[in-house]
């Protein structure tokens, strides 16, 4: 069968065409980003069709993304190049069985389990200031649903001003695709939240007095709202590792001895950068630990955030072996 000439970057918008008819927008995020990058390296190898990509190319790239990345990522990267040279392969633009040479990178077990984790301590820090000083903010709600409800950003993205009842008071989770808000699990992803009477009067008081008057593309009102529509995931990223750097809760004290007036961190866009700030799903991992160590069963724990048990265990309950053990102390029996 002869080959194609196929730009990589045209073999890059075919691939992600062709997913979009069954993958949610994140997976489309991730796969776009992995292949950016592997065409990224095509370009500085001078490789501009696919017909000269080989086995050889691709473990090049392998090594080429280990010298800056973890493990865990440049394994993820190869599952994705895998999957586009098995594409690419469809529409004969490199030979078939190409991806079956592709070794995808080795990952230690302990290398799986991601360690970046909230305190309870340092939210309730957070949360503390920003009730002082930001009160029923944008960013205040933000941080206040991730950690009392431990959801996910496409979570908190699809929430409407609707979804917040007041009454019970609860968060009403909901899967809607076809208006730009799916969920990871799709309508298995779909729950109710109950949060208390003090949580829910920030959300009602953010609604009131601070939220923009303001719709989405599809005429929906996000309760996670700026004056443009509906945050982004950046935005909402953004706001957590600001929130969570620490020079921002503990008085203005940086622990890695730069100047908070000077260091960039402190900027807009560049919290990322400290140390110290965590990604927002470093709020999940720290929500679900704190609930187990405060006695919360698994799976209401689990049911809450949905997520099963074994996961939960592997690689969300941060707990010491030392609060492990305590949770198990009231169980105790003599036998």
């Amino acid at each position: 069968m002869e080959l194609k000439p196929t730009p990589p970057r045209d073999a890059r918008t075919r691939y992600l065409n062709k997913k979009r008819t069954h993958v949610t927008e994140k997976t489309i995020y991730n796969y776009d980003t992995a292949l950016t990058r592997f065409i990224e390296f095509l370009d500085n190898e001078g490789t501009a069709d696919m017909r000269d990509v080989t086995s050889d190319t691709i473990a090049r790239f392998e090594e080429w993304r280990l010298e800056s990345v973890k493990p865990i990522t440049a394994r993820n990267d190869m599952r994705t190049i895998r999957n586009f040279i098995q594409f690419c392969e469809s529409i004969q633009a490199v030979p078939v069985g190409l991806h079956e040479l592709i070794q995808i990178t080795k990952v230690k077990q302990e290398d799986e389990i991601c360690d970046d984790v909230l305190l309870r301590e340092e939210a309730v820090q957070i949360l503390d200031q920003l009730e002082k000083y930001q009160y029923a903010s944008l960013r205040h709600v933000t941080i206040l649903l991730l950690w009392k409800c431990g959801m996910r950003i496409s979570g908190l993205r699809t929430l409407d001003v609707d979804d917040f009842d007041q009454g019970r008071p609860a968060i009403e989770i909901r899967h809607r695709p076809e208006t730009g808000t799916p969920l990871k699990r799709k309508h298995n992803s779909e729950r109710d939240v109950l949060i208390r009477p003090d949580t829910a009067d920030v959300v009602a008081d953010f609604i009131q007095n601070r939220r923009p008057d303001v719709t989405d593309d599809h005429d929906r009102e996000p309760l996670i709202a700026t004056d443009y529509g509906r945050a982004s995931r950046t935005t909402i990223t953004k706001h957590v590792y600001l929130s969570t750097s620490p020079c921002f809760y503990n008085g203005g004290t940086c622990p890695f001895n730069e100047d908070p007036q000077k260091c960039r961190a402190t900027q807009w866009g560049h919290a990322s950068k400290c140390p110290g700030s965590v990604s927002p799903h470093a709020l999940r991992r720290g929500y679900v630990t704190a609930a187990r160590n405060a006695g919360q069963p698994k799976d209401v724990t689990g049911d809450r955030v949905n997520m099963s048990g074994s996961i939960l265990d592997k690689h969300y309950d941060k707990g010491t072996h030392d609060e492990k053990a305590e949770r198990r102390k009231d169980f105790l029996k003599d036998i």
